[in-house]
């Protein structure tokens, strides 16, 4: 069955499913989803303290000269009170003490010689104090489920004094490839033979991605030793192919996964490039069959195994993310059928990569990230408005760019 792209897309989300929790320590949970919602055991801040190094006073105390009755520091206890015609002086997240109705910078009194202090006139109310809860309050969810764990998340959970988190195991994922004339990057190769390029890249994708990952090499153009291959790899989340999948005298390689009793969910999509892509399920394992042609692969992961591969992570954000930019240049291309443009991206226009056919590896450096057009388009105009597909998003420049918003 051949579909379309939102027909694919739509049937990898009700279809995949996250695997199995696990807990972890919370330094070891970096780029993992969260399994289950945390709700604060405490007020944070867990009491009034004060923003800045300063002075505890009373508003009407505003423009007097006062004395200093005590020191407080972050770590003390707060001192119970102080009256009128007093300050306590005060340290950055030290507890403020009862009766403080403001906090007075150390830099806006006036210190005299007997220990005393001036106040300025204008001490507002409440003035430099940080509430306890105000930050995150007791019995709130501070963490929701489906959510990735970043190095800020950590900053949540130790501040709740979580030493562990429930997470989703990451998906295994096994990548291997068809193909007799294919050889590894390190092996020496004849005049008829081509290296293997799809598989490091779809193993270090994956990676990027958050899975573990695990190649077993080349398969051979036989069902026999496809099989094979395919049963070495079962025990995975997702077995990711590349090769052998399109119309050819060799290219057995969904008919070996149907002799082992695939579940196919889709056998073609309507996309250029890479139309002969396969996803289905074997037992309780997903498989992608993805085009041999690295191009034509590289667009096909992008646009259906990462989706897959959020889903099996138990991610809430499995769908596409989009920026909206604008065409740096027209661009033309034949109509009908629904096109995958590769194309670089400065942060304010998108350029579509020149020469991008199927079968080319140096494109794919190139692409920070893909437009997709549907079947009737073939012309896009310079400055046109599209919505890009980012495929980098650690996104640095070559050129120093201004970045303060300005009146």
């Amino acid at each position: 069955m051949t579909v379309n792209i939102s027909d694919a897309l739509e049937i990898i989300y009700n279809k995949v499913t996250a695997k199995s929790r696990h807990i972890v320590p919370i330094e070891e949970a970096l780029g993992a989803i969260v399994a289950k919602d945390y709700v604060a055991t405490f007020d944070l801040p867990r009491f009034d303290n004060s923003a800045m190094d300063g002075y505890a006073v009373k508003v009407a105390d505003a423009g007097k000269k006062v004395s200093v009755k005590e020191v407080t520091y972050a770590g003390d206890m707060a001192e119970e009170v102080f009256s009128e015609g007093e300050v306590v002086k005060i340290m950055t997240g030290a507890p403020t003490p009862n009766g403080c109705e403001a906090i007075v910078p150390i830099e806006n009194v006036e210190v005299h010689e007997d220990g005393t202090i001036t106040l300025p006139n204008d001490i507002k109310m409440n003035m430099m104090i940080r509430w306890k809860g105000e930050d995150i309050k007791s019995g709130k969810t501070f963490l929701s489920a489906q959510t990735e764990v970043t190095a800020y998340t950590l900053a949540l959970l130790a501040s709740q004094g979580i030493t562990h988190i429930e997470v989703y195991r990451k998906p295994k994922v096994v990548v291997f490839s068809t193909g007799d004339e294919l050889k590894a990057h390190y092996e020496r190769i004849e005049q008829h033979q081509l290296y293997n390029s799809n598989a490091p890249m779809f193993v270090a994708r994956a990676k990027e991605l958050g899975c573990d990952v695990s190649y077993i090499a080349s398969s051979g153009d036989t069902i026999e030793a496809l099989k094979e291959a395919v049963k070495n790899a079962q025990d995975a989340d997702l077995i990711l192919t590349s090769g052998g999948v399109s119309v050819g005298d060799k290219d057995f390689t969904k008919e070996a996964f149907l002799e082992l009793g695939l579940e196919s969910y889709f056998t073609g999509v309507e996309i250029k490039p890479g139309k002969p892509t396969h996803f289905g399920k074997l037992g309780s394992c997903f498989v992608v069959n993805l085009p041999g042609n690295p191009l034509a692969s590289m667009v096909n992961f992008e646009m259906f195994v990462k989706p897959t591969i959020a889903k099996l992570s138990g991610s809430r954000a499995f769908y596409h993310g989009l920026i909206t930019t604008k065409m740096r240049t027209e661009h033309k291309q034949r109509a009908g059928k629904s096109t995958v443009i590769l194309g670089e991206w400065d942060g304010e226009s998108f350029l579509p990569i020149k020469n991008q056919k199927p079968g080319m590896v140096s494109p794919l450096q190139s692409a920070d990230g893909l437009i997709v057009t549907t079947k009737e388009i073939d012309y896009l105009a310079k400055e046109q408005e599209v919505k890009m597909i980012p495929i980098k998003l650690d996104l640095k420049s070559e050129e120093r760019r201004e970045f303060f918003i300005k009146k």
